[in-house]
């Protein structure tokens, strides 16, 4: 039967379709079940302040079934401090047997957007953006620590051996390690996103080639009212200067994962980004986590590898996103594939939108 590739927007009555398909694609993943849930994380999107520019396709057959899907989703960038809009391909899925199709939405994707800033690790996915010009940067780091030792079964075999304590005395230990931890800075709870993430933001891309634009109205937007992540917890250091840093904070649904959606703090700032990893390991204790997830580029403005590591997080290599890169300047193009130039955190992408 002839397939199509279709657009959403023009095309409303394909929506069911699409809800559809992710039951296909996903049958053993509960949330692929829960319509009302993606239809608020595409709401959402669509309150962005460049809304106007996203754009979904689907591949339908002739009699309205509907077998692929893909959306370009916009964002502003700041490359070599310029302000650019760039494209994330959300949400793609085909149905098996249907691949050349799948291509022909990606194809549909690139033709659209000139430039484009992706996340991921689906080698299946991946390969059809670099067939079509994206190229990889560079991969983004994945650290973990674990907080509940009564979960090991979960944990994979080869950091097991390094954590028989008991989860109150890997309590103690954290706080023994916190308070050697950080200096004296103090980490504070931010109840809005105000002038100072504006101020914020203009010092770090002033600095740092390649950003993900993050002023005080994306972040309201990101993580305020009508957010998939609303309630998140946003934790902030300040001083004589201004804001130093600032991370944000998740706890999933079923309350037993903690993911570090940011942590960004002024250029070479190490001192703040140690305060800030002191009081999340705190914040998330408390909170009943077994497991903190944390994907970051290594950067100015990230904590370092090894301070994590002092913390009691582990890295794994299997789990590490891919950043692709693909702007139509030439010179931004250069300079943007390099991760060596990027400030990137999870909750920059895509990659986080569907954490509940």
């Amino acid at each position: 039967m002839k397939v199509a590739i279709r657009s959403l927007e023009e095309n409303p009555e394909l929506r069911p379709g699409v809800d559809k398909l992710r039951t296909l694609v996903y049958p053993d993943h509960p949330e692929a079940y829960d319509v009302v849930w993606h239809s608020s994380v595409w709401s959402w999107l669509e309150k962005h302040p460049l809304a106007g520019d996203m754009r979904r396709w689907v591949a339908a057959r002739e009699d309205g079934e509907v077998v692929g899907h893909l959306a370009a989703v916009p964002q502003y960038y700041r490359i070599n401090g310029e302000r650019v809009v760039a494209y994330t391909p959300a949400d793609y899925q085909a149905l098996p047997g249907y691949g050349f199709h799948a291509f022909a939405l990606m194809r549909r994707f690139f033709r659209y957007a000139d430039n484009c800033v992706s996340s991921d690790q689906v080698e299946e996915a991946m390969g059809v953006e670099t067939k079509l010009g994206a190229e990889p940067a560079g991969k983004l780091q994945y650290a973990a620590k674990v907080l509940d030792v009564s979960h090991l079964p979960r944990l994979p075999k080869a950091v097991r051996p390094a954590l028989w304590l008991p989860s109150l005395a890997l309590r103690a230990v954290d706080g023994v390690l916190g308070r050697a931890f950080g200096g004296d800075l103090e980490v504070q709870e931010i109840r809005t996103f105000d002038d100072s993430f504006d101020a914020f933001f203009e010092k770090i891309s002033a600095e740092v080639p390649c950003v993900a634009e993050k002023d005080a109205a994306f972040l309201r937007w990101r993580y305020g009212p009508g957010s998939p992540q609303e309630g998140t917890t946003v934790l902030g250091v300040r001083g004589a200067e201004g804001l130093l840093g600032y991370a944000v904070l998740r706890v999933i649904q079923e309350g037993d994962n903690g993911y570090l959606l940011d942590l960004t703090t002024l250029p070479g700032r190490r001192d703040v980004a140690r305060a800030l990893l002191r009081e999340i390991v705190r914040r998330f204790h408390e909170a009943g986590v077994y497991i903190i997830r944390y994907r970051f580029n290594e950067s100015p403005t990230a904590p370092a590898a090894s301070d994590l590591r002092r913390m009691g997080f582990f890295f794994r290599e299997g789990r590490r996103h891919t950043l692709l890169v693909k702007f139509g300047d030439r010179s931004l193009h250069k300079t943007a594939h390099d991760t060596a130039n990027w400030s990137y955190s999870a909750g920059d992408g895509e990659m986080t939108f569907w954490v509940r």
